[in-house]
């Protein structure tokens, strides 16, 4: 089977756990051999307002740089992902397509919008107040999930710099005092993240850090 066979015959399973779940369950087909344009095919599409030939997510990025770290494991389950405007609250699941090598050259992925249930959740617990430091406990849970986000339904521009500027915040000095170094540091922990598996992400980087692109790719190739 070629690849292009292999990841054209997880199309009927999109349909499949779609008609299963229902309209609050979105389904995507993700060819990662093409990360600019992933999407192959997508059910439900209102969740996240992606289409066919959008791009992949930020931990998707994550995966496909970081594939040894992933490579014995078939699925991964139950993580939390949230929309581009931060309206929706999905419990995400993947399952990776390999070839015959063992390659990672496709996701299927399922996005079950459960906000509704989120807030039904939060209401019943502000009614209850069973006790102060139940809340507290279930605060940091909520908090933890946030931190393990998946963002959706971003362009490659607004995918590249939502990473860049979730490492920048991390980060207390600006880019403009920052030392040869610290901009080292940065980029690498871009790298780490994908973000120059996409096609221009180069050019932001290089702007957002105030330098040239001729100085990224000698950041990038120091950390080969």
């Amino acid at each position: 089977m070629t690849q292009d066979e292999l990841i054209d015959s997880y199309k009927p399973m999109v349909d499949f756990i779609a008609d299963i779940y229902g309209k609050n369950c979105e389904v995507i087909l993700h060819d990662l051999r093409n990360l600019e344009s992933s999407i192959v095919a997508i059910r439900n599409n209102h969740i996240t307002g992606r289409n066919i030939s959008d791009t992949v997510t930020d931990f998707a990025l994550e995966i496909v740089y970081n594939k040894d770290k992933y490579k014995d494991k078939k699925f991964i389950t139950n993580y939390t992902g949230r929309t581009k405007d931060n309206s929706r609250i999905l419990r995400a699941s993947t399952y990776f397509i390999r070839d015959k090598k063992n390659d990672l050259i496709g996701m299927l992925c399922v996005n079950v919008d459960i906000t509704a249930l989120h807030d039904a959740r939060s209401f019943i617990d502000e009614l209850l107040m069973e006790n102060l430091e139940q809340n507290i406990i279930n605060n940091e849970k909520e908090k933890d999930e946030k931190d393990k986000k998946e963002n959706f339904g971003l362009s490659i521009d607004e995918l590249v710099n939502s990473i860049i500027n979730d490492v920048l915040s991390n980060n207390p000095i600006e880019p403009s005092r920052m030392l040869i170094e610290e901009k080292k540091e940065i980029v690498n922990r871009l790298n780490k993240k994908g973000v120059f598996l996409l096609k221009g992400s180069i050019n932001q980087v290089a702007s957002k850090l105030e330098v040239s692109e001729q100085t990224i790719y000698r950041y990038l190739k120091e950390l080969e």
